[in-house]
């Protein structure tokens, strides 16, 4: 009787157990359910919330540019027309000139290596036929120089070097055209700009005058107009004076590569006459 009511006892233990245990990952199941429906609500509100964000700070970098625009041309039409326009017309016409430099300045750039190696080539294989067509197909005045050289080869070494230094001072001209203006609206655009300031000083102290009394208003406003142009003929200034320095270091860059294929060339005439 003691064995069996024992034996009652611990089944029944057991099953207050196992429905205990039951309830516990219900209830777990039930947090775990709600918390993945909590996240898959909460989960297009923050993108959306995003997306809405990164939709407003786009429209505002679209604003500030716009205000820089604005004030631009604001300060702009302040320095007057007139000295404005014409500093604007500076920068206009020497960023002109700087481009086509630089296209002109890149397409005479030539690989010096693989045209003397062509040269010497071709000298060895057909003579200087030969040379003179390969330096006729290529672009570029060194290859222009190289035909000149070749075509006076039969004169002796002494008329290569003259053909090769006349025709060199004709190419260097072609590659330093232009440059000259460059430098003109770089020293240009600043002096426009002293020359509007001083105009627009010289109007402030006639309002002075004609007002019969010294404002504060009147005084600052002319001096801001005036100094206005000063600061748009530096800018145009310091602009092309970056590509007049860039000009400057592609055409030494292409002169020293004239220098030194010419001497190849004649060294190469030379050993092989």
């Amino acid at each position: 009787m003691k064995k069996g009511f024992a034996l009652f006892t611990l089944l029944a233990f057991l099953s207050m157990g196992t429905f205990t245990v039951f309830a516990q990952d219900e209830t777990n199941t039930g947090n775990v359910e709600q918390t993945s429906e909590d996240v898959s609500e909460t989960t297009p509100e923050d993108n959306q919330s995003s997306e809405k964000k990164k939709k407003r700070d786009k429209k505002d970098d679209k604003e500030e540019d716009e205000n820089i625009h604005q004030i631009i041309k604001q300060k702009f039409m302040e320095g007057g027309p007139g000295f404005m326009g014409i500093v604007l017309l500076c920068l206009i016409l020497g960023l002109a000139l700087a481009i086509e430099r630089i296209i002109y300045l890149n397409m005479a750039t030539t690989n010096t290596t693989k045209l003397l190696n062509d040269v010497e080539s071709a000298l060895n294989s057909g003579g200087t036929d030969a040379a003179k067509e390969i330096c006729r197909n290529t672009k570029g005045p060194v290859a222009s120089i190289f035909y000149q050289g070749l075509k006076r080869s039969g004169g002796g070494i002494d008329e290569v070097e003259k053909s090769i230094v006349a025709y060199g001072s004709v190419q260097m001209g072609l590659l330093e055209k232009g440059l000259s203006w460059i430098s003109l609206f770089i020293a240009l655009a600043p002096m426009l700009g002293f020359m509007g300031t001083v105009i627009g000083m010289i109007g402030a102290f006639d309002s002075i005058e004609a007002a019969g009394d010294i404002s504060p208003s009147l005084v600052a406003g002319g001096i801001k107009v005036a100094l206005l142009t000063t600061v748009f003929g530096l800018i145009v200034a310091m602009i092309l004076q970056i590509f007049y320095n860039y000009l400057i270091a592609k055409v030494d860059s292409i002169v020293n590569d004239m220098e030194d294929s010419s001497i190849s060339l004649i060294d190469l005439l030379n050993d092989n006459k």
